[in-house]
């Protein structure tokens, strides 16, 4: 599958381990090199900033979609390539999601999760194709797919739901990952047939 423009859902707090500032940085300049659009939620500090801050200096493409009280709290990275204002949090998503050949999930807190449980049901649901990675810095994602092991073991999904999601254990094998994402087949909503 060829990958021009990577979704990439992150956390805006610069509160954290520095491996994850790192990690972020340089996932945005591996995709910059590869010639790969960053499209992530326009902000300027945290990962979000290390990561637009990376694209950038190593000449890249990077689009910023932020929703309009975020802008009016000064959060929007003024440097991006493009930056896409939306009414609010949903329409943010949207725009991201149809501007994407794919999703990556980094690090972060419950806006991360949001982002990235909504993209993996969208594609459970058959709403969209494209693959969805998590870049596990740190162990990071290791708990989340425990719990959708958990999920797969108790019932509330089949085996075949494994194929939602892949995992990168650093910012170099993203791309790889992303490309060799198994395709998943949204087929009937239940888990099993009698």
């Amino acid at each position: 599958m060829q990958i021009r423009s990577v979704c990439v859902f992150c956390a805006s707090s610069s509160a954290v381990h520095p491996e994850h500032l790192a990690a972020a940085g340089q996932l945005g300049r591996i995709l910059a090199d590869a010639g790969v659009r960053v499209v992530y939620g326009g902000g300027s500090v945290g990962l979000m900033g290390a990561l637009a801050d990376g694209a950038l200096a190593a000449g890249g493409q990077v689009l910023g979609v932020i929703p309009r009280f975020m802008v009016e709290l000064e959060w929007a990275h003024q440097d991006v390539s493009e930056l896409i204002v939306t009414a609010d949090m949903p329409e943010r998503l949207r725009v991201m999601g149809a501007k994407s050949d794919a999703f990556l999930a980094l690090p972060g807190g419950c806006g991360t999760f949001e982002e990235l449980f909504h993209v993996l049901t969208a594609r459970r649901l058959g709403l969209h194709a494209k693959p969805v990675c998590m870049l596990d810095v740190r162990g990071y994602f290791a708990p989340c797919v425990e719990l959708l092991e958990r999920a797969v073991s108790e019932g509330f999904m089949g085996a075949q739901h494994r194929d939602l999601w892949c995992r990168a254990k650093e910012p170099g094998a993203v791309l790889a990952t992303l490309r060799d994402a198994p395709p998943f087949e949204s087929g009937a909503l239940g888990n099993t047939r009698p």
